[in-house]
């Protein structure tokens, strides 16, 4: 996940701020790790929401 994390951040940020500031970033180990607990984070919660809506509408097995 890290590889993608990194892209994202470098098309992201170079987007907003400018290419040389988004290199800087996206090669620091310590945003990447930030960003990829984050993305980990968010895909957690949107599964959990999902198995939520799935009791709440009675799609489970």
């Amino acid at each position: 996940m890290g590889p993608y994390v990194r892209i994202l951040l470098r098309y992201g940020v170079g987007a907003v701020i400018g290419y040389q500031i988004g290199d800087q970033l996206s090669n620091d180990p310590d945003v990447v790790t930030v960003a990829t607990v984050a993305a980990t984070a968010a895909v957690g919660v949107a599964t959990e929401f999902a198995y939520h809506l799935a009791r709440k509408f009675g799609w489970e097995r």
